[in-house]
């Protein structure tokens, strides 16, 4: 009966996501993704920081249909100019490089957008499907979590986001630190009294979220693509345009789809388990993908010479892991990732409090959202394949074009949430840090995770040590509560005994940046 249930608010959400406004943000969102997705550098967390301000204009149900068209557009388009150009537009796609690039080479750049776009659509569908019968299962459940549950869970979320984001545990961890930090500044809930205001009014109900977003992943991003561009002369659009394979037929063959088929099946199975999990997401699906397949591979010598198989998996595992990641976020108010806590952010300024409650108090902002997710992969089919060359040639845009008109859509966006120019300022003080921070190798995600998820757990853990009169034995007492601090132990434990070891062993190297380097098999971590 429960399985009935879901699939009948799942139809009520196809009549939300199918009304006339609905629709056209959902096209907006996966034309906007795909258009981001085509161009290095520019990203869906950028795009997300810079629209966060008309949010605040927008139905709730409207603004999260678009920004979630933009999130996994992104990833769904960003396999084009990997196949086309071994040029990953997202960094998910880095692994398509290894395989797509070489058959682009071969003259069969066609079956490998197809297969690709295939491959994402069929993921896309599985996880919708996945998100519609586990969410609710899971909503469920945390209707049973309290205080020491919540804190425990939340511990666990932040510890697997700078584990697993990659780059320096230690860096990570700070920048978690950082984001928890800035989440106590404003007034305190128990006592009304302001912390870490330093008299600034502007400040006394905290630092403004889209403040905070749009100058780390935005400004901080616009200034690290302009230093990048002065250290590495950017190739002239001629260059790119003379490199773009010829694309002759779009149809694969009954050996390329015999080939296929199982590939998609498990990186659709693969991505839809680890999309749940915070911290890994669409890069760990589709690197893990393509290291399963190689494995599973009767001649493992052919993947990074044109092995459908490698195209297939992990763009799969992409797309699938891209929407169970809203799994969390939506159920359990978790995001498992930058972008996930970015559309929390969205959802707190609609008034809209994350988490298990949503389902219920706002069942047409939930399955609404999940049924877009259908209709939006749908159109990524059309958006994908048949416009190939319109979005090839959108690579030839020197980026010294677009980064003014973006700046100042920023500005103008931070500055239009509460007309305040102290908003502005705060946003390129944050660009400034992020910058700063980039430099130093220390991402900005964990951060921001920090800061969204800090409020949380300030205020459950107050209420657990409150009902305990202050034992913090009651975060072990709980089943629960014990199984999420273990797992976040483990999980620790798990990454920093091999990094001591290679910093111990001074074995530790600097990898080159997505935007400047190619990409091989050899990449792959073993």
């Amino acid at each position: 009966m429960d399985i009935v249930h879901d699939l009948h608010n799942l139809m009520g959400g196809f009549g939300v996501a199918l009304s006339p406004i609905n629709f056209l943000y959902c096209l907006v969102g996966a034309s906007l993704g795909t258009m981001v997705g085509v161009l290095p550098g520019l990203g869906p967390l950028t795009t997300i920081a810079m629209l966060l301000p008309l949010t605040f204009k927008m139905p709730a149900v409207s603004s999260l249909i678009m920004l979630s068209g933009i999130y996994y557009g992104a990833h769904h388009a960003g396999s084009t100019t990997a196949i086309m150009l071994n040029m990953p537009g997202e960094p998910t796609s880095v692994v398509v490089c290894f395989d797509g690039h070489p058959m682009a080479r071969q003259g069969r750049a066609g079956p490998a957008l197809f297969v690709a776009a295939l491959g994402s659509f069929f993921a896309g569908c599985v996880a919708v499907v996945v998100i519609a019968l586990c969410s609710p299962l899971l909503a469920s459940l945390a209707l049973d979590f309290r205080a020491p549950e919540y804190t425990s869970m939340v511990v666990l979320a932040l510890l697997a986001a700078a584990v697993l984001t990659g780059g320096s545990l230690v860096n990570s961890i700070g920048m978690v630190a950082i984001g928890l930090l800035l989440g106590t500044v404003g007034t305190d809930v128990n006592s009304g009294r302001e912390r870490f205001t330093f008299g600034l009014g502007n400040i006394a109900a905290g630092i403004d979220f889209v403040a905070i977003a749009v100058g780390l992943f935005a400004i901080a991003e616009i200034a690290a693509r302009i230093g990048h561009a002065s250290r590495v002369k950017e190739a002239p659009a001629s260059d790119i345009s003379q490199a773009v394979p010829k694309l002759r037929n779009l149809l694969p063959s009954r050996q390329d789809l015999s080939s296929s088929w199982k590939p998609i099946l498990r990186g659709t199975a693969l991505g839809a388990a680890l999309g749940v999990l915070p911290g890994t997401g669409p890069l760990v699906s589709s690197f893990a993908s393509y290291s399963l397949e190689r494995q599973l591979a009767d001649d493992p010598t052919r993947f990074g010479k044109g092995a459908i198989e490698g195209v297939a998996g992990p763009e799969a595992a992409n797309n699938s892991a891209a929407l169970t990641h809203f799994i969390p976020m939506l159920t359990l108010g978790i995001p498992a990732g930058a972008a996930m806590a970015l559309m929390l952010g969205a959802l707190t300024i609609q008034g809209i409090t994350p988490g298990p409650m949503v389902m219920q108090d706002h069942p047409d902002l939930f399955w609404g959202v999940v049924a877009s997710m259908w209709i939006g992969n749908l159109m990524l089919l059309v958006l994908n394949l048949p416009m190939v060359g319109l979005w090839i040639r959108l690579l030839t845009i020197p980026y010294r074009f677009l980064f003014p008109c973006i700046l100042v859509f920023c500005c103008i966006g931070v500055y239009s949430v509460s007309n305040s120019p102290a908003d502005v300022f705060m946003a390129a003080g944050f660009g400034a840090f992020g910058y700063l921070m980039l430099e130093l190798d220390c991402k900005p995600a964990p951060l921001i995770l920090g800061f969204i998820l800090g409020p949380i757990f300030e205020v459950n853990l107050r209420t657990a040590l409150v009902v305990s009169r202050g034992d913090p034995l009651i975060f072990v007492t709980s089943p629960i509560s014990l199984g999420f601090l273990l797992v976040a132990l483990a999980l620790l434990l798990s990454t920093s005994l091999p990094w001591l070891r290679r910093i111990k062993g001074g074995t530790g190297r600097a990898r080159p940046s997505v935007a400047s380097r190619t990409y091989e098999p050899e990449d792959l971590p073993h």
